[in-house]
């Protein structure tokens, strides 16, 4: 702040809250939410903001449970939406002290640049959580694959891997030959099948060039479907990420230890008079209510559909596959559109000859 007397106000309203009262902790929480929403139209800053429905919807649908003393990574974890929202679902499970004591120290995060990584550690502490020590500032991608031990592995993953990017020379040299890439949400996709315990579940963002790409990309998705049961991809419309980005993005999730039969798809559709998300109408969660009441009573309709591995295998393992039952037309009949397009050539050599005459006539004035 460059005005003394603004930052004074602002001082004086943070001194009359009382950091010891849930409730004022609470609305702390919120505001400070609501500042690193507003950082995702900041210029290269939206990167550090997953929108709250996303992060929601994925911790839900993994459902992190504390009976059974689950521990929770995020290796990508930014300023920390993923893993407040897991902390947030564990709280409505805690019925006692230990309860308590256990989500203080049952997650950890990794974050690969100095300013998100300070507002997560923030965001933790405004939600309760006393030493956020297990949120490291680091690049997760740095450390050779056979360094992680059996012993660092955990239940859960739920993540947004930084995609379309690439990573500096040599990172691909910690991966095995056949997965070597510099394609960030690549090599993110390989750590998690080597972090999560066998059963241990996983929810993460992925964008469409992953599932479709080739070559390295094809090798990933066949280790990821021999090793780990991809039940689930959840396909976002345009904009969930914009302004950041406009590419298409999906929601997958899988188990590890059983490999894939069949994969379910479920194309998540705009809000009805929608056509895009922007800054002032971001996705909701009350959007994914289908989704959450198909999930565990699974039909076929006209935005779910389910693939066998034998049809993903026959293509290639190309996971990017439309639904069937809103197929797109195509460029049309050829005996059609070619009447068509002699029609509208007619019609641009008419209006150029038209302008022709009327500039002809505009010269000899």
């Amino acid at each position: 702040m460059k005005n003394g007397t603004l930052m004074r106000q602002v001082i004086n309203k943070i001194n009359g809250i009382d950091f010891n009262a849930s409730d004022d902790r609470h609305m702390f929480g919120d505001i400070y939410e609501k500042l690193l929403k507003d950082l995702q139209s900041a210029g290269n800053a939206g990167e550090f903001y997953t929108p709250r429905a996303v992060t929601q919807f994925i911790v839900e649908q993994v459902d992190p449970r504390l009976d059974k003393q689950e521990t929770i990574l995020d290796p990508a974890c930014g300023t920390g939406g993923f893993l407040v929202c897991a902390i947030e679902h564990l709280r409505k499970q805690a019925k006692t002290e230990a309860d308590e004591r256990f989500i203080q120290d049952c997650f950890a995060g990794i974050e690969k640049k100095h300013l998100p990584h300070i507002l997560c550690m923030t965001n933790l502490l405004l939600h309760g959580i006393d030493v956020p020590s297990n949120v490291r500032h680091d690049n997760t991608l740095a450390r050779p694959l056979r360094d992680w031990s059996p012993r660092e592995r955990v239940d859960v993953i739920v993540t947004n891997p930084p995609f379309g990017g690439m990573e500096e020379d040599g990172i691909e040299s910690n991966f095995p030959a056949e997965f070597r890439t510099r394609e960030t949400a690549d090599l993110f996709l390989v750590l998690l099948m080597k972090l999560l315990k066998p059963g241990g579940r996983a929810g993460l963002v992925l964008p469409d060039g992953t599932l479709f790409g080739e070559g390295v990309k094809t090798r990933i998705k066949e280790a990821l479907l021999n090793d780990c049961n991809l039940h689930t991809i959840v396909r976002l419309p345009n904009g969930v990420f914009n302004p950041y980005t406009g590419i298409r993005t999906n929601l997958l999730f899988f188990t590890k230890g059983q490999p894939t039969t069949e994969i379910w798809y479920y194309e998540h559709p705009y809000p009805p008079g929608a056509k895009s998300y922007n800054k002032g109408k971001p996705i909701r969660i009350e959007e994914f209510e289908p989704e959450r009441a198909w999930w565990d009573r699974r039909e076929e309709n006209e935005q779910a559909w389910r693939v066998s591995i034998d049809q993903i295998k026959a293509g290639n393992y190309n996971l990017d596959l439309k639904n069937p039952h809103n197929p797109d037309t195509g460029p049309g009949d050829v005996d059609h559109l070619l009447p068509e397009y002699e029609k509208l050539l007619a019609q641009i050599a008419e209006t150029r000859n038209a302008l022709k005459v009327q500039l002809l006539e505009a010269l000899t004035r």
